[in-house]
């Protein structure tokens, strides 16, 4: 069995033992003031007549703290709330009074009216300062709960806010993906019909895998790869012999959970500031390895090299959509945890460093498995 107190519950035993507790501290302290005048009763005496006081304010303590939600005292201070909460503390204490009376001519050889002037006398002005202290415990629990409803609330819309800025620069990536490779299939319609054709056939399976893959903003790396392989497929169609690629996972990276969408604008970029612009062959290269408790990924092409403000050849204002997405999209996620920068390989080449917490993902797998080297 618990006792309500306004949103707070505590156990009956432990709130009778609470309100024991006071009892016993004002007996001996009135038993204390009484010996230093030189006129002392019996040590139970003082225990039976504090007793009956607390407890009875035991048992009117809830009911305070419900006039005080009803009645509250918020600042700015109204009338509405003071006017109300000074008389119910006079009437609250004089009924604690009355109580208290009632119950000690059981054990008193007085009247009712006696016993009452007495309670009146001795602890109507503790009664009074009881009340307040009742009222003030009640009013800091509540703004105590509404601050912490503030925080939660504040929490939400925070994680709701970043939620709607990751579901944009995702949606922002797949327009983009979509009309570099409609734009590739247009070009390579003159040339080859065929192959246009087996173009238009892989960008279908990968549309329908976005559009099953993708509620999250995390997947499994093997996903991630297994999705970048239909990427790969068309990009293969399109430059043909120019291009090869090569993988290098480790194994015990395959279920660490990835930004979805995370290689395919990276390995876009590297394509097209590679082979894209400039003449010869060119090889993509990905690998992931675990460092302990981070994720490395590298995405490196050795066609193509970096100006002075580490900015790809070729990248022109305005376009750099796939590295600036993935760097607001990781701070989004993981904060100050991840990292991602280009880089120069010797002799020639870029590579892009994806650094990501390691942390296992749960998910059902049913995509093909990832040869891994």
């Amino acid at each position: 069995m618990k006792v309500r107190l306004g949103t707070a519950q505590i156990g009956l035993a432990r709130y009778v033992g609470l309100w024991t507790i006071v009892a016993v501290v004002f007996a001996e302290q009135h038993y204390l003031q009484d010996d230093l005048s030189g006129h002392t009763w019996s040590i139970f005496d003082y225990l039976r007549w504090s007793l009956i006081q607390w407890y009875v304010w035991a048992a009117l303590a809830p009911q305070v703290f419900r006039l005080a939600a009803r009645f509250p005292i918020r600042p700015p201070v109204r009338l509405r709330g003071l006017g109300m909460q000074l008389p119910l503390s006079f009437g609250v204490t004089m009924l604690a009074q009355l109580i208290g009376a009632f119950f000690s001519i059981f054990t008193e050889e007085s009247s009712l009216g006696e016993q009452l002037s007495q309670f009146i006398g001795q602890h109507f002005a503790t009664g009074l300062l009881t009340y307040w202290a009742l009222f003030a415990i009640q009013q800091a629990m509540y703004f105590h709960d509404e601050k912490t409803r503030r925080e939660v609330e504040a929490g939400r819309l925070a994680t709701e806010l970043a939620q709607s800025r990751l579901q944009a620069l995702k949606s922002q990536l797949q327009p983009h993906f979509l009309f570099n490779t409609l734009h590739a299939i247009a070009t390579l319609l003159k040339e080859d019909a065929l192959s246009a054709e087996d173009m238009l056939l892989r960008l279908s399976e990968l549309l329908r895998a976005f559009l099953e893959d993708y509620d999250g903003q995390e997947i499994s790396l093997r996903r991630e790869l297994v999705l970048l392989d239909l990427y790969l497929g068309i990009q293969q169609m399109r430059f043909k012999d120019r291009l090869t690629t090569r993988i290098y996972v480790a194994p015990d990276t395959l279920d660490c959970a990835v930004p979805s969408l995370i290689l395919q604008p990276i390995v876009e970029n590297a394509i097209r500031h590679g082979i894209g612009e400039r003449l010869g062959a060119d090889c993509i290269e990905i690998e992931s390895r675990r460092d302990g408790d981070t994720l490395r990924i590298e995405v490196r092409n050795r066609n193509s090299t970096l100006e002075k403000n580490g900015q790809a050849i070729g990248t022109r204002a305005g376009h750099g959509i796939g590295l600036s997405n993935t760097e607001l999209r990781l701070r989004e996620l993981y904060g100050d945890a991840a990292h991602v920068r280009l880089d120069i390989i010797w002799p020639e080449g870029v590579v892009c460093r994806i650094q990501l917490p390691f942390r296992e993902i749960e998910e059902i797998d049913d995509a093909p498995e990832v040869v891994t080297a």
